[in-house]
């Protein structure tokens, strides 16, 4: 992927500023598992006790100080016991100290509540020097009021791990791939939240290795968790993460919200928020500037994906805004093997970026994209606002399979708006392959650049209330069309 290396919106500062002083407080309330903001000046340790429910889907909302949320994804299940500082396993916030052993010291200690409601490691304020640790289940871990935990500039400190399953190797480099900073497997019911304190993933040593070419393996998330479910993360700032930045993979019930999420935009490969073959996804309330994605969607790569077959299904991402230069607000894929279906975007703002949502797939892919609803969606400055793309030539190794075709169908986008946009849309399906049922309705743009007409290539669907006039692949069906009157 090619990187833009200067951007004249490198650092919105006073974005991330407003950020850091917005109201942070997490507030579960019983009755129906809502999620609410309200003061946590005492960094309480209690989560209310809420009736076990079936996951929700995105028409499954529920309403939030007015607006439409999909925080039930998260279940609360109890108060935790006890409260401890990492300052009793020996940390100190002085920024150059390493608190690697002080952090797993405090979560193997945490992890003996599990069965006791759990616990809560509170990290004061201070810069918290750390390399890579583990998570426990039934553990919260509270960043108070400026507190900022350091990624270690080792790399040793960032231990090489086994590549997933659904990739078959590291995505940058054959082989394994270094571990995250904050990491977690086959956890349930964690939280990781705060007063707005910060995770810094101090990446810059990363994207030298990477723009060097002296990368020996694929570089670490700043927060992933495998095959875990039942999880929280909200009210923090994220920063500089070496790669992709949160990564929840094989997981369910994973709600996302009010986070800031911060990579300078010329870092290479630095997404915002990734689900990857992950079910009930709640992204709500975050904003996003990064060097890539703000929101993609994955589901596995190719082979590896297509044998695993671990979809990524009912996935909420509302009320996203941010800016990418060389990517788009959300994109699905290009990793998609293991099959997208049932993703809503709604309320999505994105301003001086390569898109504002694209599908990105290829031969060798296989998998699915259905049932994808975009809606309320507004954008500035856009190369290209909707994009279908395709031959990235991107494979793990020789045995992907060139027979292997996506199938795409049931993407549904309404109520767009784009102010002086470089081109208009282009859907580029793959020949022999299966694109149809795009539905596209009220959708007005404002087309700068010398590219005003549509350009769709092995597409199917409708277009109403379009400007400007929609490609020939997207003609009307009159007064019965399934399109025109879909909800």
């Amino acid at each position: 992927m090619d990187v833009q290396e200067k951007h004249p919106c490198l650092w919105r500062w006073h974005r991330w500023q407003d950020g850091l002083r917005r109201p942070s407080v997490v507030l579960l309330l019983g009755a129906i598992a809502l999620l609410g903001w309200s003061s946590l000046q005492s960094t309480p340790a209690w989560v209310a006790v809420a009736p076990a429910a079936a996951p929700a889907t995105a028409k499954d909302d529920v309403a939030v100080s007015g607006r439409r949320s999909c925080v039930e994804f998260y279940r609360p299940v109890g108060p935790r016991s006890v409260v401890f500082s990492i300052e009793e396993f020996g940390g100190v916030g002085d920024g150059r100290t390493s608190n690697t052993e002080a952090f797993r010291r405090a979560v193997r200690r945490l992890g003996e509540f599990g069965d006791k409601g759990g616990a809560q490691l509170n990290v004061p304020p201070g810069r918290w020097l750390t390399g890579s640790f583990n998570l426990t289940s039934n553990l919260t871990l509270f960043l108070e009021k400026d507190a900022i935990i350091l990624g270690s500039q080792d790399p040793e400190e960032w231990p090489v791990i086994e590549p997933l399953p659904s990739y078959g190797r590291g995505r940058e480099r054959l082989g394994g791939r270094h571990i995250s900073l904050i990491h977690g497997e086959g956890l349930s019911d964690v939280i990781i939240t705060g007063q707005n304190g910060s995770i810094d993933g101090q990446g810059k040593m990363w994207w030298d290795l990477w723009w060097n070419r002296t990368l020996k393996h694929t570089r670490g998330h700043l927060l992933e968790l495998v095959n875990s479910e039942n999880i929280l993360i909200s009210n923090l700032t994220f920063l500089n993460s070496p790669f992709w930045t949160i990564h929840p993979v094989y997981c369910s019930n994973v709600v996302l919200k009010n986070l800031t999420v911060l990579a300078p935009l010329h870092s290479p490969n630095t997404d915002g928020i990734d689900p990857d073959s992950s079910s009930h996804v709640c992204i709500e309330d975050c904003y996003i500037e990064s060097g890539d994605d703000l929101v993609a969607v994955k589901s596995g790569w190719d082979h590896y994906g297509i044998a695993m077959a671990h979809p990524s299904s009912n996935i909420v991402i509302r009320r996203v805004s941010g800016t990418t230069p060389t990517c788009s607000g959300v994109g699905i894929g290009s990793e998609m093997s293991g099959g997208v279906s049932n993703v809503v975007v709604e309320d999505l703002h994105v301003w001086d970026s390569a898109a504002a949502v694209r599908l990105k797939t290829d031969v060798g892919r296989g998998g699915y994209i259905t049932d994808v609803t975009v809606t309320n969606v507004t954008m500035e400055r856009v190369k290209i606002p909707i994009r279908f793309s395709r031959g990235s030539n991107d494979h793990p190794d020789e045995g992907w399979d060139p027979k292997a075709f996506p199938r795409v169908k049931g993407v549904r986008i309404s109520n767009v708006v784009g102010f002086d946009v470089d081109k208009a849309p282009v859907l580029e399906g793959i020949e022999g392959a299966v694109y149809e049922d795009v539905c596209i309705r009220n959708f007005s743009l404002s087309v700068t650049g010398r590219e005003p007409k549509w350009h769709c290539e092995f597409v199917a669907g409708e277009a109403y209330d379009v400007s400007p006039s929609p490609c020939l692949q997207l003609s009307s069906n009159g007064s019965s069309s399934w399109c025109r009157h879909s909800s």
